[in-house]
């Protein structure tokens, strides 16, 4: 039998308690539309209803990082990718939770600059 330590590279430590984390992962997302109360974006992974995670709007939209969480999570289809599989494709519902004054500011800016525009087009945001 193959020692674990051999395998990992380094021994692990049990860490007694219950003692919390904080794991961050990146999710793609396009922007479909955005509001003072929340935003509606399409990717290709999972979003429970109920995660609380932070959307970062790209730098064309000045950059905001604000906090969502997930209200709403469908299968809307799938889109063939260049690898030839079909992974699934979401749509989520997002609402902003504990807006600052500063961000919601902010926020009703972008919205008064893309209502002239004709709205998003195709913004790509990091969720």
């Amino acid at each position: 039998m193959t020692d674990m330590r051999e395998r990992r590279g380094a021994a692990r430590v049990v860490v007694p308690g219950r003692v919390s984390s904080r794991v961050r992962a990146t999710l793609d997302a396009r922007l479909l539309d955005l509001s003072i109360t929340g935003a509606r974006v399409e990717h290709q992974n999972l979003l429970r209803p109920g995660f609380v995670c932070a959307i970062e709007l790209p730098p064309s939209l000045s950059s905001l990082s604000l906090a969502v969480r997930v209200v709403r999570s469908i299968v809307v289809g799938t889109e063939k990718n260049e690898a030839g599989e079909r992974p699934l494709r979401y749509e989520s519902g997002l609402e902003f939770v504990g807006l600052t004054a500063e961000q919601r500011a902010g926020l009703e800016s972008i919205l008064e600059l893309l209502i002239p525009l004709g709205g998003l087009g195709e913004g790509k945001i990091v969720l």
